[in-house]
């Protein structure tokens, strides 16, 4: 499956802006994601090995188009969010793309009726910072509990609120329950910079089975 704009349209700009207006806590942000951080976001997953990925917050797209564009039939990809606006942009977009409108407080359930556990890989563009303390800590546990060995996690923080308390106390509490730092990446490509940052789940993978 490929999509073959590679911007963002003036439509998605007023979608995405008039839900911030709506729920700026659980949005956001009031313009979409570059290219260039969905691009950074899913640049360590090997798409021609099988696997199962999860992106959390959709939205209006920018940073589902790079996993749709490299998807095959060897890797299962599901989408989470909470807003059903942005659920019928993605639906829309691209109809064969497993899109839930649910919390992704629910990601442990959800992932486990559809049978995708455990989870490779997991790309988040929500707002963490900015949602109620409760849910973020949800939220956090439900991908550490999905997440395989070995597995990702990939979310971004922009440049200017890098630094405050809030964004420091998520990832401290993130590579706590990784095991581990994430790898960081500054991607001045977008408006404003963003920071992408990828956790690895401690632990070893299952070895594969022989085929």
């Amino acid at each position: 499956m490929r999509d073959a704009s590679h911007g963002t349209s003036l439509r998605e700009h007023v979608l995405l802006f008039s839900r911030f207006l709506r729920s700026p806590r659980t949005v956001g942000a009031v313009t979409p994601s570059s290219r260039a951080v969905g691009e950074a976001m899913v640049a360590h997953v090997d798409f021609t090995a099988p696997s199962r990925i999860v992106e959390l917050g959709p939205g209006t797209g920018a940073l589902t188009a790079p996993i749709v564009e490299r998807l095959g039939p060897h890797i299962e990809f599901l989408a989470l969010d909470i807003d059903p606006k942005f659920c019928e942009q993605i639906q829309r977009r691209w109809p064969s793309v497993d899109c839930v409108c649910a919390s992704a407080e629910r990601l442990d359930r959800i992932a486990a009726e559809r049978g995708l556990l455990p989870v490779d890989h997991i790309v988040s563009g929500l707002p963490f910072v900015s949602l109620p303390l409760p849910v973020t800590r949800q939220i956090l546990e439900s991908i550490t509990a999905v997440l395989r060995p070995g597995g990702t996690f990939t979310t971004f923080q922009y440049a200017h609120g890098y630094f405050l308390p809030s964004a420091v106390a998520f990832r401290r509490s993130m590579s706590e329950k990784m095991g581990g730092e994430p790898r960081v990446h500054l991607v001045l490509k977008n408006i404003p910079p963003a920071f992408v940052m990828t956790w690895k789940k401690r632990g070893s993978p299952p070895p594969s089975p022989p085929r």
